[in-house]
């Protein structure tokens, strides 16, 4: 049992989980910017994802030699490690905005600049070399990400791909414990409060579910409606419910105040005076890390998915998810079209260790997956709505040793849905304040 204070009053004991939280590789802590360019992190990524590939090769192509780019050789087979590049017709570039001709190319869909002739260049430290074939997908793949290629150079220049390797899963440090007890976390994204459709009534619904409450009247009068104009201190009174029952994680997304830029460092506390008195009130980063009772969380709020989406083609947002595991990088396209931090010694979006749970918010439609690594890596892939156009919070129980995910769509004031009583859920929260 823990305490939990609140404002010097006297301590209200809860059952507490056990809570780590894993935020310290996404800190920009002791970083200074002076000026410099985004080679430094590809460079990073790229020394470290290649010396885990090399590792790969002896059990993957062990009699085929590892060369560079610019040692190919015409017709010698051979594996190169280094660093996609998606040469793509359609996308985005500022320089056209001052070009003094229009360009005659048709205008396109804003959500996907795929185009038929797009193509895949690879490149490390020596040079570059344009990739033909049918081995790699264009159209899967975008530009930052780290493989190893079977081939051979051919006379025009180029590397006919015969197969590639990709990272994979990477190692779980702990296989999924088993409980004693029923855990809950729940996860909600987009509350938009502040927001012109928003609905104060969805919200304090899912509040009252989560704090136990749900079914008590509560009549507010014009003085205290009045304190919803505001959006962050509406949030804040929101919050301060939920942090006075449950441990509350709060997440910035790209509408909310916070720096544009991955990783988004937590937001401040002192924007909410309310829940921050409490202990259980967490602000923290996105991507978001942490531990509980040693199963281990990984998130986003959405934005990394969001760009891939833009410039590749998937069947679902899960396969997405699934690419950045396989990948172990969470945010591939960053810096090239996702806005990063300039980091100058390391790649903080690089995964070392597997998740057990991979959550992404603010997407269109709720939507779960497990995937399983060949080395016994377990991973519940789980897609949040946004919860101000859907109603929707996902509830992920972690029981034995395994995960079931459910949602529960919040909205109908005669919706009465008892807690469970054999635990009191965790709470997830992001990208939830509308400018």
């Amino acid at each position: 049992m823990e305490a939990m204070e609140v404002d010097g009053e006297q301590p209200i004991h809860r059952k507490q989980s056990n809570y780590q939280n894993l935020d310290e590789v996404f800190l920009i802590q002791n970083e200074v910017y002076r000026g410099q360019q985004y080679s430094h992190i590809y460079f990073a990524r790229l020394h470290l994802m290649r010396t885990l590939l090399h590792s790969l090769v002896p059990h993957w192509k062990p009699h085929i030699p590892v060369c560079t780019i610019l040692g190919l050789e015409e017709g010698q087979e051979c594996i190169i490690v280094g660093t996609l590049y998606k040469h793509m017709k359609l996308k985005p570039c500022i320089l056209d905005e001052y070009a003094k001709e229009r360009s005659a190319t048709p205008l396109v869909n804003p959500h996907n600049f795929m185009h038929a002739d797009d193509h895949l260049v690879l490149e490390d430290e020596s040079g570059r070399v344009k990739l033909e074939g049918t081995a790699l997908l264009p159209s899967a793949y975008v530009t930052g990400v780290v493989v190893a290629l079977l081939g051979k150079a051919t006379g025009a220049g180029s590397f006919l791909v015969q197969d590639f390797l990709e990272a994979g899963l990477p190692p779980q440090i702990q296989k999924l414990p088993k409980l004693s007890d029923d855990k809950y976390v729940v996860f909600v994204s987009g509350l938009n409060v502040g927001g012109s459709t928003t609905n104060p009534l969805q919200f304090q619904l899912l509040i009252d579910h989560i704090t136990g409450h749900l079914g008590d009247e509560k009549n507010l009068g014009s003085k205290d409606q009045s304190r919803l104009f505001e959006p962050i201190k509406e949030l804040d009174i929101s919050l301060t419910q939920i942090a006075a029952g449950v441990s509350l994680d709060l997440m910035p997304g790209a509408n909310d105040p916070a720096n544009f830029s991955l990783p988004q460092q937590s937001l401040n506390r002192c924007l909410f005076p309310g829940s921050s008195v409490y202990n259980t009130f967490r602000s923290c980063t996105n991507p978001h890390f942490f531990e509980l009772d040693n199963i281990r969380f990984l998130g986003t709020s959405g934005q990394n998915i969001e760009d891939l989406e833009k410039y590749s083609e998937a069947k679902d947002k899960l396969e997405f998810m699934e690419r950045t595991l396989r990948w172990r990088h969470i945010a591939p396209t960053a810096p090239n079209t996702l806005g990063c931090y300039p980091f100058t010694d390391r790649d903080p979006f690089v995964l070392e260790s597997c998740p057990h749970v991979y959550f992404v918010g603010n997407q269109d439609k709720y939507e779960s997956r497990l995937i399983d690594g060949p080395e016994g890596q377990v991973t519940q892939l789980i897609c949040i709505p946004k919860f101000s156009e859907t109603g929707v919070a996902v509830v992920v129980r972690c029981y034995h040793s395994s995960f079931f995910t459910n949602y529960q769509k919040y909205g109908n004031p005669h919706c009465h849905v008892k807690p469970e009583e054999s635990g009191m859920p965790y709470a997830q929260f992001w990208d939830s304040i509308q400018p």
